[in-house]
């Protein structure tokens, strides 16, 4: 590939380095993209296809209270979306919990005793808080009691991370579960029991009460594939199969960004701004010279996982998207219904498709299993669950996804804002967004956001915009309704202009 000077090159084809792209390249800007994947775009957002099966890594609703964020999915993608109803329930010592919750079903699941030891443990943890509030188990036993945690909270989360309650920071708790009041859940959950309250719950502040959703009917792939034809329409290059190996700065403030292929091929893109989704740790490597905050890089930690997807003969197996598995007898954690979240995803109306998704870190027995072990684990996690006959699955698939979250640990913000501080000071070209790429657990719509702030602070020629603040106080993204903040600033959760003492740097 020639050397041809691009005004912007980005790293990562997810949500966050699409949504700049394609924005810069309708703005007029020359952008080249790099992605390691050789297949796919859309990064944890992809849909991955499988003998015509297709499987969302994760699950991705279409929902954000941001106009600007709907606005642009109408765009990319203007006659693809369906509406689907949202369900999902909890699966605890051998039965199911609606959620939202119904007051009478919990009540004769848990029994008298427990109900009344929960209530009673959340009276005691809202007469006598803990004042020092450090950990995700401080938060979530502050908000709902240490019983209801216990049962609710603690071995799933503790799935999902791989490490205890009492070492994650507070900072996710409040980020993902603030909003949800077990006294309005509860309310609301007996008056629909009682069949008081039909209005649907998409009004709601409380986050987890969405009823339905838009969806893409082939994935959320559907969306990024779409996005990347754009870039492409404009002119612009989309580099798959090519992984980030150096990045340097030069004397004039431009950018040499070399790039590999699978084949040790090696690319080198001149720029005069990068817009990186990369994980900072891995940016961090691979600065020139490196920075000298690369020991706190170091220090940022990444969750992996996989999702094992069963075809089996049933047609249908559960009317959940997914179903959370807070129980410690199997390793799975969420097992999605990929019918349930579009029935073109599923080209056989005879076979089930469903999604066991095992939380791991890269190189651990389960992310090292081979994929015929993995897919055996799954079919007799599927029976011990009481979901489906072993004898009934006809085949299956294995999809790996490294560094899907982001870990809140103790010191997870300390060692970001050293090197976001060491990177704005020294680098004013150089752009952060999206969720690796500011190690920060954001939603799809929250990653777009950073990178149509980004894309306005590159058009203004200076970082008028504090992508950082997006999503920093907001609640989780299934509260209220669509589209209903208007105001991109308004939209970006009270997105504030960078304070003088980062645009004095």
């Amino acid at each position: 590939m020639p050397n041809t000077p691009v005004d912007v090159a980005i790293i990562g084809a997810g949500p966050a380095g699409l949504t700049a792209a394609y924005l810069l390249g309708k703005a007029g800007y020359s952008v080249t993209v790099i992605e390691k994947d050789p297949v796919y775009v859309g990064g944890i957002s992809r849909t991955v296809e499988h003998d015509g099966f297709r499987f969302d890594i994760g699950g991705h609703r279409f929902f954000s209270k941001s106009q600007p964020v709907v606005d642009l999915w109408n765009e990319i993608l203007p006659d693809d979306f369906i509406e689907r109803p949202r369900m999902s329930r909890i699966y605890y010592e051998g039965k199911f919990y609606s959620y939202p919750l119904r007051a009478f079903e919990a009540l004769g699941n848990l029994g008298i005793w427990r109900s009344t030891l929960c209530m009673a443990s959340y009276a005691k943890a809202k007469l006598r808080p803990n004042p020092n509030v450090r950990s995700f188990e401080d938060w979530v036993v502050n908000q709902f009691g240490h019983k209801l945690y216990s049962i609710f909270f603690k071995t799933y989360t503790e799935k999902v991370w791989g490490m205890p309650c009492d070492t994650m920071s507070a900072d996710w708790a409040a980020q993902r579960i603030k909003g949800l009041s077990l006294g309005g859940a509860v309310l609301d959950g007996l008056k629909r029991s009682l069949g008081l309250n039909k209005r649907p719950n998409d009004g709601m502040q409380t986050k987890t009460l969405l009823e339905s959703f838009r969806y893409p009917r082939l994935g959320p792939g559907m969306m990024w594939d779409a996005a990347r034809d754009k870039v492409l329409g404009h002119g612009n290059t989309i580099l798959m199969g090519h992984a980030l190996k150096q990045l340097a700065e030069d004397s004039t403030g431009r950018w040499r960004v070399t790039a590999t292929d699978r084949d040790g091929a090696t690319v080198t893109i001149d720029a005069g701004h990068v817009i990186s989704s990369a994980p900072m740790r891995e940016l961090a490597g691979r600065l020139h010279p490196l920075p000298t905050t690369l020991p706190q890089a170091s220090a940022l930690r990444y969750r992996d996982f996989l999702t094992v997807a069963l075809m089996i003969k049933s047609p249908d197996l559960f009317p959940d998207n997914w179903i959370y598995i807070h129980d410690s007898k199997v390793k799975v954690g969420r097992v999605q219904n990929f019918r349930s979240w579009s029935p073109e995803m599923v080209p056989d109306p005879d076979i089930a498709c469903v999604g066991l998704e095992y939380f791991c870190f890269e190189g651990d027995g389960l992310w090292a299993s081979s994929d015929a072990d993995l897919i055996a684990l799954a079919t007799k996690e599927m029976a011990i669950l009481g979901l489906c006959d072993p004898a009934h699955v006809t085949g299956g698939a294995v999809v790996r996804q490294e560094k899907a979250y982001p870990v809140y640990d103790e010191n997870y913000r300390d060692n970001v804002d050293a090197l976001r501080a060491e990177i704005e000071a020294r680098h004013p070209s150089l752009h952060c967004v999206g969720r690796n790429g500011m190690h920060r657990y954001n939603n799809q719509d929250h990653a777009m956001m950073t990178a149509m702030l980004t894309v306005r602070n590159i058009q203004a020629g200076a970082r008028v915009h504090d992508i950082w603040s997006v999503n920093e106080d907001a609640e989780y993204h299934e509260a209220g309704n669509e589209g209903e903040q208007t105001g991109i600033a308004a939209a970006l959760s009270s997105v504030r202009e960078v304070p003088e003492r980062l645009k004095a740097a």
